[in-house]
């Protein structure tokens, strides 16, 4: 046998022995790593894990196991007065004016995987807190119909992947929200008048990733926006996260095209320009040439699984200029950064002689984003009259 042969026959062991040592064990390893329960999709479904599901709702304020229905007085006990205990004795809670409830308090780890509301009263007077692991600021702080995407206080049907809206005012959110210590949810009414609250949360304890984030979500509103100034969706992010999604509540003040702005995200240091720079309001939210339907001529609203224009208000002969509600998910697309984050969007029209016109329109919107803790504080929320639509 010449050398050059026995030198491939004694390689070609080598590498097989190193195969066989060194990558099956690894493989091995991975394979015994638990499945946590989390991230469920179609393709996962048959696969089994430790995972525990509890669900809070008026009916079981703790979630414990075994203790829903429980109930001999509350809010439906006259109806059930003779079915008597477990037949719907308190299905919902009423919060009075300048009232806080908390929703539920939740001991880790775990994660909320689905909350399902309806409330009633003014959208914007009932605001939404999340805490997780014991933290003083909260990482939601959310009017509830602008959490669900319904800032302007009327129905909407939204189908998609992260918020779903349904008849007739039925609320959906499936954000994944891991916490590792505790997790708190509360519900504010600021309104003069009680709201009530039919809710339920969905939750799982299992062990929760290194590497899993936590969620946060932020309200901000100007009206109007100063002439010639951009409006600020989110700043002062600071941390490693990823940024998942924008809702805007847009209130023309003027007549004409107002969507010509660009969205911006200053990622990880950018100062004066930013890595991603968009080129237009319906571009970004995945429309084009203003949302028009071309048989009709008029604003086409629309709901898909990542983005939509969920609502153009016509106010009709005499009334405000038009409304706007619009979604942008950013979920097979997050926009990642490692120490801070600032996002914008232009105020931007036309004049005459095809010129932008910086507009001073009145714009909501909600930032959606996971972070490492801890998060900076976020601005004080509008006052009630700065609030309402």
């Amino acid at each position: 046998m010449s050398g050059e042969r026995l030198y491939r026959r004694i390689k070609g062991k080598v590498l097989i022995f190193l195969c066989t040592f060194l990558c099956v064990p690894f493989a091995g390893r991975a394979q015994k790593s638990p499945y946590d329960g989390l991230s469920n999709n179609l393709g996962n479904l048959s696969r089994l894990s430790n995972a525990q599901s509890f669900s809070i709702s008026p009916e079981n304020l703790t979630g414990e196991k075994g203790k829903g229905g429980m109930a001999v007085q509350g809010t439906g006990a006259n109806a059930a007065r003779e079915l008597g205990q477990g037949w719907k004795v308190n299905p919902q809670i009423v919060i009075a004016p300048g009232q806080t409830l908390t929703l539920g308090e939740i001991d880790g780890p775990g994660a909320i995987e689905h909350i399902w509301m309806t409330p009633t009263g003014n959208w914007r007077f009932s605001i939404l807190r999340m805490y997780w692991d014991g933290e003083r600021n909260p990482s939601v702080e959310v009017p509830v119909g602008d959490f669900f995407a319904m800032g302007w206080g009327k129905y909407a049907q939204i189908s998609s992947l992260a918020v779903c809206v349904n008849p007739g005012s039925g609320f959906n959110s499936y954000w994944l929200m891991p916490f590792r210590m505790r997790a708190k949810l509360t519900l504010q009414n600021i309104d003069s008048k009680p709201m009530t609250i039919y809710y339920q949360i969905d939750y799982t304890k299992t062990q929760i990733p290194a590497d899993m984030a936590y969620f946060h979500a932020q309200f901000r509103r100007v009206n109007p926006v100063p002439y010639k100034q951009v409006y600020t969706i989110l700043d002062g992010v600071q941390g490693k996260g990823q940024y998942v999604g924008t809702y805007l509540a847009w209130d023309t003040n003027h007549q004409g095209w107002w969507g010509e702005g660009e969205i911006k995200f200053y990622i990880d240091g950018d100062r004066e320009f930013p890595t991603i720079n968009g080129t237009g309001t319906e571009d970004y939210f995945n429309g084009s040439y203003d949302f028009v339907n071309p048989e009709t001529k008029k604003y086409q609203p629309f709901t898909s699984p990542y983005s939509g224009l969920v609502q153009a208000i016509d106010p009709g002969p005499y009334q405000a200029p038009h409304r706007f509600g619009l979604y942008r998910w950013h979920i097979p697309d997050p926009i990642r950064f490692n120490s801070d984050l600032r996002v914008t969007i232009q105020d931007l029209g036309w004049q005459s002689g095809g010129r932008y016109l910086p507009l001073t329109d009145d714009i909501s919107s909600v930032a959606f984003w996971y972070q490492t803790e801890p998060h900076q504080p976020f601005p004080p929320l509008p006052d009630k009259d700065h609030l309402k639509n």
